[in-house]
């Protein structure tokens, strides 16, 4: 009698556990996030690897329309461009590659690589110059498609960009396997990045600067003798930010006063990296420079 009693609780125990956790299975993706920032703050994993298992969801649901850059931003180069000309584009933007346009920017002939072109004028003249011999093939993509199945394509191709076109087969941007990872892990260093973790402004020229968008206002007034106010917002991003009106694309640019901020790095988020130039004169009008 003892043993049967011991039996039926044993089983009862067991279906209890079993209900228990059906009933914490999550129902949803909502439900298994909610699982998993609360695994976080037990510190089963860190805060990085949730991050990126929160990318990871929400690459699955993004579009490239959502992180491409757009036409009017795009740096290309003309086929019938001489070597000369290339080179300070090339140096200037410190991209590694250039889609090459015919007569207008919805004429895609192809993907330059900075490398292959330095190898060529390594061997050619400029009277042989001929960028035809080295363009790759560009692959072209919908605006609609999802950025999970982008990146799949990217690695089964081994492509690192792709041209965006419209529903009407006109250019809409472009974008790259750097531009879908960042979505994931956050950003990338690159060219742009500082090495020194505490410097918020680099400056490049007497005009040029590189500044974090992270940078307190009141360090930018120090910096650069201005005199933005800090009561809206803290850093100088939250204020270029206000001055697009909207959440910009990487490329995109805005004009504060005699300051024109060009944004180098950007998410679905929030601005990370911005470019400025110190313009001639100065004027309190902000003037926003996008999409056309």
């Amino acid at each position: 009698m003892n043993e049967r009693i011991k039996d039926a609780s044993a089983s009862r125990s067991w279906f209890e556990k079993l209900g228990q956790a059906l009933l914490t299975e999550p129902k949803d993706r909502e439900q298994l996030l909610e699982m998993l920032r609360d695994s976080q703050q037990r510190n089963l994993f860190d805060a990085d690897a949730l991050a990126m298992i929160e990318g990871v969801f929400q690459v699955s649901e993004m579009q490239v329309r959502d992180i491409m850059v757009p036409r009017s931003q795009m740096v290309v180069v003309e086929l019938e461009n001489l070597s000369k000309q290339l080179l300070p584009v090339i140096i200037e933007s410190a991209h590694s590659r250039f889609p090459v346009i015919g007569d207008n920017r919805d004429e895609i002939l192809g993907i330059l690589l900075a490398k292959d072109l330095l190898a060529m004028l390594v061997r050619d003249s400029e009277t042989t110059f001929d960028m035809r011999e080295i363009l790759r093939p560009a692959v072209f993509v919908p605006e609609s498609k999802r950025l999970n199945v982008l990146l799949r394509e990217f690695r089964a191709s081994r492509n690192h960009m792709a041209i965006v076109v419209d529903e009407y087969g006109g250019v809409a941007g472009l974008v790259t396997i750097e531009d879908v990872i960042e979505q994931i892990v956050g950003e990338i260093v690159d060219e742009h990045d500082f090495d020194e973790e505490d410097e918020y402004i680099k400056r490049h020229s007497d005009r040029q600067f590189t500044i974090k968008a992270l940078t307190p206002i009141e360090d930018f007034n120090d910096y650069f003798g201005t005199r933005h106010s800090d009561e809206a917002f803290d850093t100088i991003g939250g204020l270029v930010m206000s001055a697009f009106g909207h959440l910009p694309c990487r490329g995109e640019s805005v004009a504060v006063g005699g300051h024109r901020f060009k944004v180098l790095n950007a998410d679905s988020r929030r601005i990370r990296l911005l470019e400025m130039y110190i313009e001639d004169g100065s004027s309190d009008l902000v003037e926003v420079a996008g999409e056309s």
